[in-house]
Parts: structure tokens; C-alpha cells; sequence
């Protein structure tokens, strides 16, 4: 089974809304963490080894995490979902917008 890590600023709304419609509408295993220092859950060097698919919430994030962690483990794809940060957690809106952009994500690990 595939395992997707997603991540975001302080993994408070869109990390771990994500998480939960993967795991939940398409059956994969997800996790999340947050990049900032004050993140609800800290970003840290075993949750990229964890992960077969890295997702970010917006492209800045890319550069924000080799910037933190140097280079992404070999074999990991690090993918941008190109969602702002203007949600609340597990608000429909992002549901709606997560539930339309991850199947073409997550075809990249089998998911």
C-alpha cells in the first residue's frame, strides 16, 4: 500500500485534511507534518523516509523542505498540489478540491 506524506506550514489544516480524504476516499497510507518551526506536527528526517510520495500544499514548500532537509531521499517524488493556504481543517471546499486533484497524484505510487 501506498504511503503519501503531506505537508504543509504548521500541519494544522490542509496536512492533515489531506491526510485524512487519502487515507479515507483512496484507501492509502497518509501521514503529514508542517514545516514551520511551531507546526503541530514537526516535519522530521524519518517522515521522509517513511513516505513512497512527498506532496506539498503549494510550490514554495519544495524548496522551503530541501532547504530545512537537504536533498529528498533517492526514489522519493516530491509533488505540488498548488493549494493556498485559506482553508480550515476538513472545510468542504478543500475536501472538494483535494478529492479532485489526488487521484492523478497519487497514480505516481500506485495509490
Amino acid at each position: 500500500m501506498a504511503k503519501v506524506l503531506f505537508i504543509c506550514g504548521k500541519a494544522r489544516m490542509r496536512s492533515p485534511t489531506a491526510a485524512q480524504v487519502a487515507a479515507e476516499v483512496f484507501g492509502v497510507k497518509a501521514d503529514y507534518a508542517g514545516l514551520s518551526k511551531d507546526a503541530d506536527e514537526p516535519m522530521t528526517p524519518e517522515h521522509l523516509e517513511w513516505a513512497d510520495l512527498i506532496v506539498v500544499m503549494e510550490r514554495r514548500q519544495v524548496s522551503r523542505l530541501k532547504g530545512l532537509f537537504g536533498a529528498v531521499p533517492a526514489g522519493k517524488k516530491v509533488v505540488s498540489l498548488g493549494i493556498a493556504d485559506k482553508y480550515a481543517f476538513m472545510q468542504p471546499e478543500l475536501v472538494e478540491l483535494l478529492e479532485a486533484k489526488l487521484p492523478a497524484v497519487l497514480t505516481r505510487v500506485g495509490g
